[in-house]
């Protein structure tokens, strides 16, 4: 199925697109779900929302978590009738939820784990393609031991962390592989609480969290902070990706019947992701009414450090296919067995 070019409706958006006030379960294949379920779970409610859906709605899915954070400036917009797109918008929990529901065609589009749409995307044969990067890297080494303040510092250490098997695993065993990192043990825990509480007995634990658990943890006891992040690990190797948690897709039915609607999407989902980062306090607050996070206070701490963005075009491919080839080297299973086609990515 041919997909249409992006960039058709570009001028014409822009004549419209809002100023900045406008504005991460299952596990199986979709390996970062762990990643993205922990993140949503810290501070938040369990309960997901979800809007009636009307003829012509743009029918958006997202898990509670850093990806939607950068939504909910659209989804307040959409909610007051000041949205330019008409959307209806579900949150999950769970991400196989999602996958499921963009593959029977009950969502249009998703705000998904990274590797997860790679798994969609070998799934349904290529039905799919992204369209942005929405969530760079929230994993970030908390300790109070004196003696890490880098990656280099974890020889030797024991590491605190969660998603055995997935890729939270494998991004830190490519990182340490990377700067030559020795002598080191991974202890993983099934629940990112339980990296907490070890912080919390022994503030020496060295521990590796997303956000907004790194954060809270940070806030519950005095004696850790948040010594550096992945992201930053990632970025100093500069072999051209990123450290990725979130993009947004689309099914490509869809899209090739309705592509002005998806470059408008596109274009409010841009300002959204924008507001959440110049407007921390109003987004904080958003963040909290849609249960995202339940203490805004929590929210303003953690959303600058969650990497909130919209990437598209050739950036986008670039840092998201480096990405994929990284999970593809350590388990081909955890981008669904094989690395998408250049296809898969929206111009």
């Amino acid at each position: 199925m041919k997909k249409r070019a992006f960039g058709l409706m570009a001028a014409a958006v822009a004549l419209f697109a809002f100023a900045a006030g406008c504005t991460d379960a299952g596990q199986g294949t979709t390996q970062e779900v762990t990643e993205e379920t922990a993140e949503g779970n810290a501070e938040a409610n369990t309960e997901g929302t979800s809007e009636s859906t009307t003829e012509g709605q743009i029918r958006v899915g997202s898990l509670k978590g850093p990806t939607t954070m950068g939504l909910v400036n659209l989804m307040k917009d959409s909610e007051n009738g000041e949205s330019l797109g008409n959307y209806s918008f579900t949150i999950e929990t769970d991400a196989s939820v999602l996958m499921a529901s963009m593959i029977s065609g009950d969502i249009d589009i998703a705000l998904v784990p990274a590797n997860m749409a790679s798994v969609m995307y070998n799934k349904t044969e290529g039905q799919v393609s992204v369209i942005d990067i929405n969530t760079l890297g929230v994993l970030e080494c908390v300790t109070g031991n004196p003696d890490v303040a880098s990656i280099e510092d974890l020889a030797g250490q024991t590491i605190v962390t969660t998603g055995q098997g997935t890729t939270p695993e494998y991004v830190l065993e490519y990182l340490l592989s990377e700067y030559n990192v020795e002598g080191y043990t991974l202890d993983f825990k099934s629940e990112a609480t339980e990296v907490a509480a070890a912080l919390q007995a022994d503030s020496n634990t060295v521990a590796v969290l997303p956000q907004p658990f790194a954060t809270v943890a940070c806030a519950q006891n005095e004696g850790v902070a948040s010594v550096f992040t992945l992201t930053d690990a990632w970025d100093g190797l500069d072999n051209g990706s990123k450290l990725l948690t979130g993009v947004t897709v689309v099914r490509n039915d869809y899209l090739n019947n309705n592509t002005e609607a998806v470059e408008l999407f596109l274009s409010e989902h841009k300002a959204s992701a924008e507001a959440a980062v110049s407007d921390v306090e109003g987004t904080s607050e958003l963040i909290a009414e849609y249960g995202i996070i339940e203490k805004a206070p929590v929210a303003a701490k953690a959303l600058p450090k969650c990497n909130i963005v919209c990437i598209t075009g050739d950036e986008m491919k670039a840092y998201m296919s480096g990405y994929l080839q990284v999970l593809y080297a350590a388990d081909p299973a955890s981008v669904g067995g094989a690395l998408p086609e250049d296809s898969f990515y929206a111009e």
